[in-house]
């Protein structure tokens, strides 16, 4: 039976400040037991580049894996944003708020957004500012990242923009590219998964890395050796990349080679915890049971 897809790619995202970040990386393998390969290896990306790289540089029948939360938690308030009269209902409709209030700042950075007056309330910020809304603690979760913990991860709330590990700027800067891709690339599950083509999906290169014989807490790898340990593991040949790697790049190697040896499988995309609220408004994170 001939695969899904015939090529999977990941995207280790980054929402730092400014245009050019050696946090993005990118990696693609085809179908078989091929080492996955970085996409301009020496390059520096900018975040519009990697979307002008899915709208036309993308093989076919692609699944692209993206290192982000492509929406915020509501199913714990049956709201993003609760006593909002602008709060989405699903969450395209939260990539477009996004998008819109972020018109004019550039690479796809998302200022404006995380300073408005109304959704700033729901935010943890830099400077020791939480919005009254934020809920304190941890913060929200999404139904998926309740799902991440219980295997063994350590996710952290989109709302949460403060500290090295938070994840909150660069999930709101990849809504904004969501959104640019203008269904040219449905994105699962807010997308219903076609027969045919390639799919975006949101990943956690800890599950790739878990898969790969590491743990949650020594999933970064920063060797060669260790990265073609971890990718022997997933039915790949090794990288063959000598002496340090960043982990940006070790990520996306990784995750390409784990998308390729689980996208088969029907359970990872039926998990037990997605509905089709869930799928509309959360979304989900591919590998999350």
């Amino acid at each position: 039976m001939e695969p899904r897809f015939q090529h999977y790619a990941a995207i280790d995202w980054s929402g730092a400040a400014g245009e050019r970040h050696r946090g993005i990386a990118l990696a693609i393998c085809t179908v078989g037991e091929a080492a996955p390969e970085l996409v301009r290896p020496a390059h520096r990306w900018s975040r519009t580049e990697v979307l002008a790289w899915l709208l036309e540089e993308l093989p076919a029948d692609t699944l692209v894996g993206m290192d982000l939360g492509i929406s915020l938690a509501f199913a714990d308030r049956q709201d993003f944003f609760p006593d909002w009269n602008e709060s989405p209902r699903d969450a395209k409709r939260l990539w477009a708020l996004i998008d819109a209030i972020c018109a004019d700042e550039p690479h796809l950075s998302v200022g404006p957004f995380v300073d408005h007056p109304e959704a700033s309330a729901h935010f943890r910020r830099h400077g020791g500012r939480e919005g009254a809304a934020f809920g304190g603690g941890r913060g929200r979760f999404r139904v998926t990242e309740l799902a991440q913990q219980a295997m063994g991860c350590k996710p952290y709330s989109n709302f949460n923009l403060v500290g090295a590990a938070q994840v909150g700027k660069s999930s709101l800067s990849g809504m904004r590219l969501l959104h640019r891709l203008g269904g040219w690339l449905p994105v699962w599950p807010i997308d219903p998964l076609p027969a045919r083509g390639s799919v975006v999906c949101e990943i956690y290169t800890t599950i790739a890395a878990i898969a790969g014989g590491r743990t949650a807490g020594r999933s970064k790898i920063r060797d060669g050796a260790e990265l073609d340990a971890a990718l022997a593991r997933l039915g790949s040949r090794g990288a063959g990349l000598e002496g340090g790697i960043d982990d940006h790049r070790s990520d996306a190697l990784v995750t390409a080679a784990w998308l390729r040896r689980v996208a088969h499988d029907p359970a990872l995309w039926s998990p037990k915890g997605l509905t089709p609220e869930i799928a509309a408004t959360e979304g989900w994170t591919f590998g999350a049971t």
